[in-house]
């Protein structure tokens, strides 16, 4: 007789579907970086995650993810602080592949920059709705530990941004060893954060902060 299953196996479920889904349209198709992060990521992310919520666990979608639109100062410092820190994995990668620390390699204008910023923010926004709002807070909800939940979800968004890192020719050798293990450490950290600070806010300001310094130095 079949075992039932439980709510965090429906999630897992969901989790490896939008996993396949990503990594056959990153393996098939090579489209610019603002489609993928405006309107890829959000169709394969965000929609199936709404979908469930919504019509599966019958709640609302943004208590549901722990996405409040409110911001303390200290959420604001811890935000800058630890973003700042892992910045500094952008700048190494820089001098690695460069031998130098050299800024972004095209004339910049307020527009561009104004893009960017949109860029790191929308990456972030997918990325922490499902590896943090969705797929962390319902294994913390079955486990309540902070630390098994927290690596079992930085395993999974490690294994999220495999089809990237591997379809993305620009990262070799040092370099791709760097984001692989900067990836797993972001995750583990804003896990720790999410479950501390009850606001996926502070995440997502984290990950558009560190996604900013690739854009920039990478």
């Amino acid at each position: 007789m079949k075992g039932k299953v439980t709510p965090t196996q429906r999630a897992l479920n969901l989790w490896a579907v939008i996993l396949i889904i990503w990594a056959v349209y990153r393996a098939k198709f090579k489209l610019p970086e603002w489609f993928d992060e405006f309107i890829a990521k959000p169709l394969v992310f965000i929609l199936p995650v709404y979908y469930y919520i919504r019509r599966v666990e019958k709640k609302s979608f943004f208590p549901s993810v722990e996405l409040k639109f409110k911001f303390t100062l200290s959420d604001l410092l811890i935000s800058l602080v630890i973003g700042g820190i892992f910045s500094f994995s952008a700048i190494l990668a820089n001098v690695l592949k460069f031998k130098k620390l050299v800024f972004f390699q095209q004339a910049v204008n307020v527009e561009m920059i104004f893009v960017m910023v949109l860029i790191a923010v929308a990456t972030a926004i997918s990325e922490e709705i499902l590896s943090r709002g969705f797929i962390l807070k319902r294994l913390y909800q079955e486990s309540k530990n902070i630390y098994t939940s927290s690596f079992f979800a930085s395993i999974l968004f490690f294994f999220l941004h495999v089809p990237i890192l591997f379809t993305n020719f620009k990262l070799t050798g040092d370099q791709l060893l760097l984001f692989m293990g900067t990836d797993l450490m972001l995750s583990l950290v804003n896990s720790f954060v999410f479950l501390d600070r009850k606001n996926l806010l502070v995440p997502i300001l984290i990950h558009a902060f560190y996604n900013l310094s690739i854009i920039l130095f990478v």
